[in-house]
């Protein structure tokens, strides 16, 4: 039982420094000073949970280790350095609300106040991902006009985006290498996989945002109509928007009353806290989600193609998928971030798959170039 104990409360100190480090460096790259002193303010908390589990380890006898911050700690704390924290951001969040009830069951934990704390973690996050969730005034334009311009969870689609590419291609290239055509023959149905599948993909992404532009256009102007014609029913609605936040309904009507007094920045108000749209974004630019969709399923496109440029037979064969599976296993890396799996079993089960698919279609390819011949 005492080695089971510690075991668990291993996992959990592992876990509290993971956070804690997590959180100093979202601090030290968070621009905005209130925000970097609640990512401190949650590292601190981090920190006092694991010198409670220290303690813990210590009741039960067992050695308290000398841990590090995990991988995937250590890959978003690059990621956010690099790009900023808000290209995390909605990654955090993820992991955050499903750790938020994991020590619900624990009694060593609830005796120590640590479940309320880690709910408590949940609702901040969730609030600073998601401004909509009722931060007032300044602080909503200022957390969406940085938190949401990833138009969502960019890191996520990155990693999504060359993986299509990546297992769609080796998929094809496998097939026709199968059937035993010559080297240019793989060449050409490679790149012309590479070329029709990024247009394809570009080409339904600037579909998806265009299309979801329009329909929020479409929206605020019928707000604004609505608002000219009937402000007292918008009023209404913005009142009973705040009341099922919490507010009372004096307060309520207060904050209504305060943001629509100015017109110019009332229609602002509306959309953003009746319909959740954000009117300086409006879901990003088609052009750009559209460009940004080729370029990665091409980036991982190129990885089973590319040593037939150079190779031919099954020299070119056996590189194309060693690099695909080099790729793959970056791939599920990337996966592990944001799925919250360890990153070793990502890694293998994007590999598996992977060449899995690849198995499938050389097999395939095979038969059909078998019977061609014959």
């Amino acid at each position: 039982m005492a080695e089971s104990k510690s075991e668990r409360y291993k996992e959990n100190l592992q876990g509290e420094i993971d956070g804690a480090s997590l959180y100093r460096s979202l601090a030290d790259v968070e621009p905005d000073a209130k925000l970097a002193e609640v990512y401190r303010r949650l590292a601190a908390v981090e920190e006092s949970h694991a010198e409670y589990w220290k303690k813990q380890l210590g009741k039960v006898g067992a050695r308290v280790p000398g841990l590090k911050p995990g991988f995937r700690t250590r890959a978003l704390s690059f990621l956010a350095r690099r790009f900023g924290p808000a290209f995390v951001l909605p990654v955090i969040n993820t992991l955050e609300q499903a750790d938020s009830g994991v020590y619900d069951k624990q009694p060593e934990a609830v005796a120590g106040g640590l479940p309320q704390a880690e709910r408590s973690h949940a609702r901040i996050l969730s609030a600073i991902a998601s401004p909509k969730s009722g931060l007032e005034g300044g602080t909503i334009a200022r957390l969406e006009g940085r938190h949401r311009a990833m138009g969502g969870n960019a890191l996520r689609a990155a990693v999504l985006g060359a993986n299509d590419g990546l297992v769609s291609n080796m998929s094809l290239v496998m097939g026709v290498a199968g059937a035993e055509v010559s080297n240019s023959t793989i060449v050409l149905t490679g790149l012309a996989g590479l070329v029709a599948g990024a247009c394809s993909m570009a080409m339904g992404e600037w579909l998806s945002v265009n299309s979801s532009r329009e329909l929020y256009e479409k929206q605020i102007a019928t707000e604004a109509m609505e608002l000219e014609e009937v402000p007292e029913e918008e009023k209404e609605e913005l009142v009973l928007i705040y009341q099922a936040k919490g507010l009372s309904e004096p307060e309520a009507k207060a904050l209504a009353d305060k943001l629509l007094s100015d017109k110019s920045t009332a229609l602002d108000t509306l959309v953003r806290e009746e319909l959740g749209i954000d009117p300086d974004e409006l879901g990003g630019s088609a052009w750009g989600a559209a460009g940004t969709s080729f370029l990665l399923f091409s980036f991982g496109a190129i990885f089973p193609v590319a040593p037939y440029f150079f190779l031919s037979g099954w020299s070119a064969l056996i590189v194309s998928l060693t690099l695909s599976g080099l790729a793959l296993v970056g791939i599920g890396l990337g996966t592990s971030l944001f799925t919250g799996r360890s990153a070793v079993f990502s890694a293998m089960r994007q590999l598996l798959i992977g060449f899995a698919a690849a198995g499938v279609t050389y097999g395939v390819g095979a038969l059909v170039g078998v019977s061609l011949a014959g």
